[in-house]
């Protein structure tokens, strides 16, 4: 892969697993240097020693991106380590449907809070000290995870109404930091996937009724998306092939939103 990243300084979350750990992948095969936030400790520390065995620099700081006190230490070490972060990826997110998430009239306090502070909450936080580093920095590229579920509505069969509500959201609060820090050189996009191959969709993948409605849900190839889908649209918004783009809310969902 052509090393579009150069020597750029890219912060990363939820690269223990899914699109995280092939955005972490993708970049590291393009130039990059990787700092990775994860809960999940063995993983994390895992996916960075594949990249460093694969001969780039990566760093691995545990981190649990709803709390602010993480968060913060997190973009501290990178930048103690590192002197910057050129463009960060923020992955984290969950389907709070174990919690209580579902259609609003079902939908529990409990798992509307618990989604809410998984997809949104660590999105704010991700946000506000990146783009403070950033703004020491003069420049910067932030890309955040949303869904195509915070675009348009979703049936009876993905009837989440909190992660919908959290992903929509996602995309406001990016176009806002697009908008108001454009003029300090910050880039901020938003990326929506659909239906993706990774352990947050089993649930899908393990449903015939679903995988039968592919077809007309994400008609481009009738299957489901895979992570390394995403990694490379992230890659392209991070990188500075995008210079130009800033509050763009880019879709990878196989037709799903054109439908």
């Amino acid at each position: 892969m052509t090393p579009i990243l150069g020597d750029k300084i890219t912060f990363v979350t939820g690269l223990a697993s899914g699109i995280g750990q092939a955005a972490a992948r993708v970049f590291a095969e393009a130039g990059a240097t990787v700092v990775g936030v994860d809960l999940d400790i063995q993983q994390g520390q895992a996916t960075i020693d594949a990249i460093r065995a694969g001969g780039a620099d990566a760093a691995f700081f545990p981190a649990d991106v709803t709390q602010a006190s993480h968060v913060d230490d997190a973009v501290r070490q990178a930048v103690a380590r590192f002197g910057r972060i050129d463009a960060a990826f923020n992955v984290v997110g969950a389907s709070g449907r174990r919690h209580g998430d579902g259609p609003v009239h079902a939908c529990t306090e409990a798992g509307w809070d618990w989604t809410m502070d998984v997809n949104l909450k660590s999105m704010y936080l991700c946000c506000k000290y990146l783009v403070a580093q950033m703004l020491a920095q003069g420049r910067g590229s932030i890309v955040n995870l949303a869904s195509v579920l915070g675009m348009v509505g979703g049936d009876e069969d993905f009837g989440t109404h909190a992660y919908a509500a959290s992903k929509g959201a996602v995309i406001s609060l990016t176009r806002s930091i697009a908008s108001y820090y454009a003029p300090n050189g910050i880039r901020a996009n938003v990326l929506c996937p659909g239906l993706i191959a990774t352990a947050m969709s089993r649930r899908a993948q393990e449903n015939d009724h679903i995988k039968t409605r592919l077809k007309t849900l994400q008609p481009l190839t009738g299957d489901f998306g895979s992570a390394e889908d995403v990694a490379r649209a992230a890659l392209y918004l991070a990188s500075d092939q995008a210079a130009f783009v800033t509050g763009a809310v880019l879709t990878v969902d196989g037709g799903w939103t054109v439908r």
